[in-house]
């Protein structure tokens, strides 16, 4: 069953329970996709089987998002990316700004009433600089009064493209030794290690630790099968626009006379307007339906002949559980490298076939997902118990609580 979401008009009702066990404040962010949204419930689940878990979220939480069993969830003022790239007010009732101060009023309010022994931050500082004021702020009260463990989770790879790379991650590896007692990668090293994408002049002290990918904790279970079936899927949905129009055109001509059907899910995070022509265009073709959301995305790709996709973090870990063979088309706009390197990574594992963003075609992905279909992967042998594996090491961090740097 899932948890509760709280409203912060009562402090008191995040206030810790006497029980004795040891409690961690959890705070991730999303702007554009629901990758980190997804990854961090993951382990905050993992977190609450051991530990008190209150979960801070700073983007949109779809209400068909499952929160797990025993974490508290209380979910600021979204801000994310808006139509013109900039970050924006995702409440309409708040101003860009009046979001920022209730964010932060509300970020440390939560931190003095649950009173943590621990806090994990999500991404930051490896990345989130927009948002480096309010991570600073919550850092800075975390460091106040007694010991408490500091520790920063990041995901298997990093954006490795920024205009100033070098001023970035040396920012990043002083913000390390300056708060943080550990770095958590939520990656297999023998996919990928931290330092291949993030390079700084002096390396930071604090230690670093593979928990291997965080996969969710349900069984990948499809509910039938569909040989026919192709799976498409665009992570949040903000992103995945130009690959459901090359899909729609795929069908139409050359898939969907050979007798598949294709089942879109676009992400609860597309625009309205754009979900409704999409769905304009897919009525009245014969086997094209579209959908918002699946609760269960890997067990429906495992029900199917063949997933259509971007190469996210989440993706890219729910094609590994369902085993079927995959098209990627890696989201490259705006400097963007992280899943590029994944997909590449992944094809030299025999896992994917991968279509490059630019060669993006409706003739170009129906060959893609024959040849996919014939050239089936083979089992990665990645670790993907990441989301145990930080529990149990953020339980080895807080015992004893460690000092902080001086």
């Amino acid at each position: 069953m899932g948890g509760s979401r709280w409203v912060l008009t009562v402090p008191t009702v995040i206030a810790a329970s006497p029980d004795g066990r040891r409690r961690v404040l959890h705070y991730s962010h999303h702007s554009t996709g629901l990758g980190h949204l997804v990854r961090s419930l993951a382990v905050a689940g993992a977190l609450a089987e051991q530990a008190e878990v209150l979960f801070c979220s700073g983007g949109r939480v779809p209400d068909a998002m499952v929160v797990p069993a025993g974490v508290r969830l209380v979910t600021l003022p979204p801000i994310g990316t808006g139509e013109s790239g900039g970050l924006t007010s995702l409440d309409p009732q708040y101003t860009l700004e009046e979001a920022w101060e209730r964010r932060r009023r509300e970020l440390l309010g939560c931190f003095d009433a649950f009173d943590p022994d621990a806090l994990l931050v999500e991404l930051f500082p490896f990345g989130r600089r927009k948002f480096a004021g309010e991570f600073t702020a919550l850092l800075e009260r975390a460091r106040q009064g007694r010991r408490r463990t500091i520790v920063s989770s990041v995901r298997d790879l990093l954006v490795d493209a920024h205009r100033d790379k070098q001023r970035h991650d040396d920012e990043a590896a002083a913000r390390l030794d300056a708060y943080f007692d550990a770095v958590i990668v939520h990656g297999d090293p023998r996919f990928a290690r931290l330092e291949e994408t993030f390079r700084p002049t002096v390396a930071p002290t604090v230690p670093v630790y593979y928990s291997g990918f965080v996969a969710p904790s349900t069984p990948v279970v499809p509910t039938g099968s569909r040989p026919s079936q192709i799976l498409v899927s665009t992570g949040g949905g903000l992103l995945g626009g130009r690959l459901l129009d090359a899909v729609v055109a795929a069908h139409e001509s050359i898939l969907g006379p050979m007798g598949a059907t294709t089942r879109m899910i676009t992400g609860p995070f597309m625009p309205a307007e754009a979900y409704g022509d999409l769905s304009t265009r897919a009525d009245g073709v014969e086997g094209l339906t579209v959908e918002r959301f699946v609760p269960d995305l890997a067990s429906a790709i495992a029900e199917s002949a063949v997933s259509v996709s971007l190469c996210g973090y989440n993706t890219s870990i729910d094609l590994l559980r369902a085993g079927v063979p995959a098209v990627v088309v890696p989201y490259d706009e705006d400097g963007e490298t992280e899943q590029v390197s994944r997909a590449r990574r992944l094809e030299s594992l025999g896992l994917v076939t991968l279509l490059p963003a630019a060669e993006l075609s409706p003739e170009s992905l129906a060959t893609a997902v024959l040849r996919a279909v014939v050239t089936r992967g083979r089992p990665a042998g990645l670790d993907l118990d990441g989301a145990a594996t930080t529990a149990q090491l953020m339980s080895e961090l807080m015992s004893p609580p460690v000092a902080f740097a001086s």
